[in-house]
């Protein structure tokens, strides 16, 4: 291989997951991939992709030609890309991954704004209810909200996030405000399911105390505007973001429970694969994401008890 070419082709045939998908992400026809793809294999005199019935699978020398090639591209790209904002302005894409509530309500704008001063910059904005899965390597930026499982990613702080248990006056028309966590197990909830987390065991801490509540729960859904919707039609009590409930906390839609005991915070965190050698552009759009949520978060602003 004399460039980042062919690396390039690979790492788009591994990422589209088939042939035929590769083909239309490149704009070329199939035949034409396969031929280039015997053509980088006959030319390293190494088979890189098995061809079967049910699709491709990388052999383990591509899979280490995809795995090293792909850090081999990104800093080729950041020197050059580097050199160009050195003449003015920032170009190339950055790909983010969001969760879909948040990413709605408070990325998009963001996202938005940042394109806007940088007209040179394409930006790809993915929201999803799983952001952290196995593609979440094939973005610049994975926008993650809550405790991170073990992963080799980098963290950068984005803004402080705490979770509350709330719900509607009519609901605590119906049933009694509960005075200790344990009081949860005999209300009706309203689960999130998210991460892959185990969605109706909450916890709690007061001082030293900690509690654990296995909440009872008719209705569940992965998306957190739905859960907040049902909550304040007084379908259950939620446990949901500071960021997501604050404002029908502060215009009375909701009603926060159990002040006194804390949750697990859920802080807003953005992830990338590497700390050093990121592009100009990836660089500027973090920090202009962090600026977004400073001095305190949009949420904070709101008159909510805490």
């Amino acid at each position: 291989m004399t460039d980042s070419a062919d690396i390039r082709f690979l790492l788009a045939i591994q990422e589209a997951g088939s042939l035929v998908a590769a083909a239309r992400k490149l704009g070329i026809s199939p035949p034409a991939v396969t031929q280039r793809l015997q053509q980088i294999e006959k030319k390293l005199d190494t088979r890189l992709v098995d061809r079967t019935a049910r699709g491709l699978r990388f052999t383990e020398e591509g899979t280490l030609l995809c795995q090293r090639g792909a850090h081999l591209v990104q800093a080729f790209d950041t020197l050059f890309d580097d050199l160009r904002a050195r003449r003015g302005g920032l170009v190339g894409t950055v790909r983010i991954r969001a969760p879909l509530g948040f990413g709605r309500r408070y990325l998009a704008s963001v996202v938005s704004g940042f394109q806007q001063d940088n007209p040179a910059v394409d930006i790809e904005l993915t929201l999803t209810d799983q952001p952290l899965i196995e593609t979440a390597d094939r973005y610049d930026i994975v926008v993650h909200i809550g405790e991170l499982p073990a992963s080799n990613l980098i963290g950068y702080a984005i803004a402080p996030n705490a979770r509350f248990v709330c719900a509607s006056p009519a609901f605590l028309k119906r049933f009694p405000n509960p005075q200790t966590p344990d009081d949860l197990a005999h209300l009706p909830c309203i689960v999130l399911r998210e991460n892959n987390e185990d969605a109706s065991l909450w916890q709690f801490r007061k001082g030293r105390t900690a509690r654990s509540v296995r909440v009872p729960s008719k209705l569940s859904c992965n998306d957190g505007e739905v859960i907040r919707q049902w909550a304040s039609e007084g379908r259950g009590v939620i446990l949901r973001s500071e960021w997501d409930v604050a404002d029908d906390i502060a215009k009375g839609k909701l009603v926060r429970l159990l002040p006194s005991w804390k949750t697990r915070d859920a802080d807003v965190i953005a992830l990338t694969r590497h700390r050093a050698g990121l592009p100009a552009r990836t660089r500027q759009f973090m920090q202009y994401l962090q600026a977004q949520f400073r001095p305190a978060p949009p949420w904070r602003s709101q008159a909510t008890p805490r």
